[in-house]
């Protein structure tokens, strides 16, 4: 019996890859045609990582869990070719400094560590009811490092050109993903409680029962409330501001160009807006979708219009705050007007509750935030992005 040959392109893969399997220290030279491999094969990681997350949230408003979801498979199958990239990185050292490599590293121990712990979380305390919860918070954290480190390595290594720019920014596309993922648990509730207010449920009658028996309470909106909502209203607002306008913020610091911080949100949203029908119209709970990111962004392009850093930080963070609280009020203010008439079917808009009194606590914090990036650009002296040149090899 003749043995089975591997597909021509499968062999033409192997002979040019298996040179460049060689031990190295982080920060080799790298052949520009490996080093475009490498993060190609990252945006094809997080890009399965986004698809499964943002069907994971709408599962869990719809079915009792299940460790073997297909969301999760989705984003197993991301995971997986994260931590296949993060051996090739660690044993090789092409593609990556040292600085990007630990945080690449770091990132993908986290999260991996963080994966059974959840399972046993779930175990333990049966559903979990709030994204927030410390388990869910080690996975975020992971792949906050993991993007971080890829950021990085792309920015320090890429050749100079459109290729550059484009990935920069889609790379803090999913990096904004990742900061804003828990905030969906807010987005998706509120709407959710809304269609039970017009005698509508997106759940299935198991999780709601499996959901009252472990708050010990019978099936009713106060119930409801404490499943789709289970933290202080303040949280989201807060949150949005100083963690979500922060990755705008670098975002535009990084890739150099007025518009940056308003594409990377456009990005994401946009994204967020094209995955609604595929979702609802497959029998999947709706979201509200974060449009006042887009808003943000583009008062964060604005206040770079201002060349002396601190005024531009100060001037950056109150206009930011003022813009996305209004842009959230205003969602807010169309919540009544998304009910349709078939089932309590939600449109894109409206947001969670608003606590209005939280936007100086919100603009300091990004205040802060701003003010300690722009003391970092400063201090590293970063040239234009268009100064840096990848250095090429050959195995």
């Amino acid at each position: 019996m003749q043995p089975v040959k591997a597909p021509a392109i499968v062999r033409k893969a192997a002979a040019w890859a298996v040179p460049y399997w060689t031990r190295g220290p982080a920060g080799r030279e790298t052949p520009e045609d490996l080093f475009r491999v490498l993060y190609y094969g990252w945006l094809v990681a997080l890009t399965l990582k986004l698809l499964g997350s943002a069907w994971d949230v709408s599962w869990h408003f719809k079915w009792l869990r299940d460790d073997l979801a297909p969301p999760h498979l989705l984003n197993s199958a991301g995971t997986a070719l994260a931590l296949v990239l993060t051996i090739v990185h660690g044993y090789t050292g092409y593609g990556v400094d040292r600085a990007a490599l630990r945080l690449i590293q770091w990132g993908t121990g986290i999260f991996l560590v963080a994966v059974p712990l959840d399972l046993i979380n779930h175990r333990v305390n049966g559903l979990d009811i709030t994204s927030w919860s410390p388990s869910h918070i080690m996975l975020y954290l992971g792949t906050f490092f993991m993007i971080a480190g890829v950021i990085r390595g792309w920015y320090t290594g890429a050749p100079p050109g459109r290729e550059r720019t484009v990935l920069l920014g889609a790379f803090f596309a999913f990096f904004l993903e990742n900061v804003h993922f828990p905030e969906q648990h807010q987005e998706y509730g509120v709407l959710s409680i809304g269609a039970w207010d017009n005698h509508a449920t997106y759940a299935e009658p198991i999780l709601l029962r499996f959901a009252a028996d472990q708050m010990g309470r019978s099936v009713d909106r106060e119930m409801m409330t404490a499943f789709a909502l289970p933290v202080p209203d303040a949280l989201y607002p807060v949150y949005a501001v100083v963690a979500g306008l922060s990755v705008l913020v670098v975002a535009r610091m990084l890739i150099g160009r007025f518009g940056a911080a308003t594409l990377v949100a456009a990005g994401y949203v946009g994204f967020r807006t094209l995955a609604w029908p595929l979702l609802t119209f497959t029998g999947f709970p709706p979201s509200a979708v974060p449009f006042f990111l887009v808003v943000g962004g583009l008062c964060v392009d604005l206040a770079f219009a201002v060349r002396m850093a601190p005024a531009r930080a100060l001037l950056g963070a109150v206009g930011v705050t003022a813009a996305v609280y209004g842009a959230l009020a205003a969602q807010s203010a169309l919540m009544g007007q998304v009910y349709g008439a078939v089932k309590g079917q939600t449109g894109l808009l409206g947001a969670p509750p608003l606590a209005t009194g939280t936007a100086v606590w919100a603009g300091a914090g990004l205040l802060a935030a701003w003010l300690a990036f722009e003391w970092w650009s400063g201090r590293a002296g970063r040239q234009p992005i268009e100064a840096r040149v990848i250095a090429t090899a050959t195995p």
